[in-house]
C-alpha cells in the first residue's frame, strides 16, 4: 500500500506543474504576415508578450539585413532595469509605442522610414526565471518606394525587315516595378505578332520592321506607390531608297562637275582671244620683210581709165648701200 501515497503525490506534483506552467512561460506574439510601410512614413512593428513581469524583465529589439543570418543582428534598443536604451544607427528614429513596456505591449515605432530599413526585426523578451516557450518574434518589413524615372535604350538593326529591342529599367522601386510599352501618336500600334513584351525585364522586341514602325515609344514603370516613364524615338530606314538617293546624288554631282568644266573651258577661250598680237623685235627675221638697205619696190597702180598698169615716176629700183653695219 506504500506505493499508493507515492502515486498520489506524483499525480499531485504533475497536476500542480501543469496548472502552474502557463503562468511561468514567456510567450511573444507578432504578426504572421510581412509588414510594409511607405518611405518617409512611420512604421509600427507590433509585438506583444505574456509573462509575470518582475525585476529581471528585459526587452530587446534588433535588426537583420535582407539575406543575412539572424546571428548578424544589430541592436536597435534595450529595455532593462526600468530604463530604455536606444542604440545603433536607428537610435534617433526608434522608440516604443508604450514605455515602459510592462503591460504586455512591446511594439516598436520607427519614424522616417528609409529604403535601408527593409529587413527582419527581432522582438526578444527575457524574464528569468520564467522559462521560454517562444520568447522571440520575427517581423519582415518592406519599405515601399515609388519607381524612379526609368532609362530607355534601343539596340538592333533598325531597317526595313530587321528587328529592334527597346529596353526600360528603373534603378529604384519597391516592390519591383512592372513595365509596359505604349506607342504615342496617331500611328497604328504594330501587330501583336511583330512585338513581344516582357513586363518584368522591361524589354520590347519588335520584329519584321517596316517604315510604319517608326515613331515615339513610351515605357511606363508602375508599382503600388506610383508610376514613372521615359520615351525614345525609333527611326526605321529603307536601304533601297538610300541606294536610289545615292545614285541621284552621284548623277547630280557629275552634272555639276561637267558644267564647271565647260564653264572653265569657255572662259579660257575668251581670255585667249583677248590677248594682244605678237610684236617682233629688230633682230627677228620675217619672210615678208625687206632686207636692210633695200627700198621696197613701189606697187603698181591700175589706171582705171585705160585699164593699164601705171608705174610711179621713179620706175627704176634704186639700191643704196646702208651706212650701218649689218648685223648677222
Amino acid at each position: 500500500m506504500a506505493w499508493l501515497p507515492g502515486c498520489f503525490l506524483c499525480r499531485f506534483l504533475l497536476g500542480w506543474v501543469g496548472l502552474s506552467a502557463p503562468g511561468l512561460a514567456v510567450e511573444v506574439k507578432v504578426p504572421s504576415e510581412p509588414l510594409s510601410a511607405p518611405v518617409g512614413k512611420t512604421a509600427e512593428l507590433t509585438c506583444s508578450y505574456s509573462t509575470s513581469v518582475g525585476d529581471n524583465f528585459a526587452l530587446e529589439w534588433s535588426f537583420v539585413q535582407p539575406g543575412k543570418p539572424v546571428s548578424t543582428s544589430q541592436p536597435i534598443l534595450y529595455f532593462t532595469n526600468g530604463q530604455l536604451y536606444p542604440t545603433g544607427s536607428k537610435a534617433k528614429r526608434a522608440s516604443l509605442l508604450q514605455n515602459p513596456p510592462t503591460g504586455g505591449v512591446a511594439t516598436l515605432k520607427l519614424t522616417d522610414v528609409r529604403p535601408s530599413d527593409a529587413g527582419t526585426y527581432l522582438c526578444h523578451v527575457n524574464n528569468p526565471p520564467d522559462f521560454y516557450t517562444n520568447g522571440l518574434g520575427l517581423i519582415n518589413l518592406t519599405v515601399l518606394v515609388p519607381p524612379s524615372r526609368p532609362s530607355c535604350s534601343q539596340s538592333g538593326q533598325t531597317s526595313v525587315g530587321g528587328s529592334a529591342a527597346l529596353r526600360c529599367s528603373s534603378s529604384t522601386g519597391a516592390p519591383k516595378p512592372v513595365y509596359n510599352w505604349i506607342r504615342l501618336g496617331a500611328s497604328p500600334t504594330p501587330s501583336p505578332g511583330s512585338m513581344v513584351q516582357d513586363e518584368v525585364s522591361g524589354q520590347l522586341i519588335l520584329t519584321n520592321l517596316s517604315l510604319a514602325s517608326s515613331g515615339t515609344y513610351r515605357c511606363v514603370a508602375t508599382n503600388q506607390m506610383g508610376t514613372a516613364s521615359c520615351e525614345l524615338t525609333l527611326s526605321v530606314t529603307d536601304p533601297s531608297k538610300g541606294r536610289v538617293a545615292g545614285t541621284v546624288i552621284g548623277m547630280l554631282l557629275g552634272v555639276l562637275f561637267l558644267s564647271v568644266a565647260v564653264f572653265c573651258l569657255i572662259r579660257f577661250q575668251k581670255e585667249r582671244r583677248k590677248r594682244p598680237k605678237e610684236t617682233f623685235g629688230g633682230s627677228d627675221l620675217r619672210e615678208d620683210a625687206t632686207a636692210p638697205g633695200v627700198s621696197e619696190q613701189p606697187l603698181e597702180r591700175e589706171d582705171s581709165s585705160n585699164g593699164l598698169l601705171e608705174r610711179p615716176s621713179s620706175a627704176s629700183t634704186v639700191t643704196t648701200k646702208s651706212k650701218l653695219p649689218m648685223v648677222v
